[in-house]
């Protein structure tokens, strides 16, 4: 690859991440009062760590089951509020445990 092919790509990347950053800025002068476009922006973050992450969960262990197996035991400690630590540690715990009985 030659250096102007280089500088040009890191040009435009440069541009296309200060414009998706400045646009919303320059149309949305006034706050949002939609209530379905706020929501969509609040939750639009959550879904997309979601979308990211939970496949990579699902085939971390090598074992789809034991995978299985700890992210119900990590939704079910979360569902009940036990934290992010102690919610990790059991997902972890029973992924683990799983796989040993398999």
């Amino acid at each position: 690859m030659s250096n102007q092919y280089i500088y040009i790509s890191i040009l435009l990347m440069a541009v296309v991440t200060y414009l998706i950053r400045v646009i919303p800025l320059l149309v949305l002068r006034k706050p949002i009062k939609n209530k379905f476009f706020r929501s969509f922006l609040y939750y639009a973050p959550y879904v997309t760590l979601a979308v990211l992450t939970f496949p990579s969960i699902l085939y971390s262990t090598g074992s789809f089951a034991s995978a299985l197996a700890g992210s119900i035991v990590a939704l079910v400690a979360s569902f009940f509020r036990l934290g992010l630590p102690v919610t990790a540690a059991a997902g972890c715990i029973a992924a683990f445990v799983f796989q040993l009985f398999l």
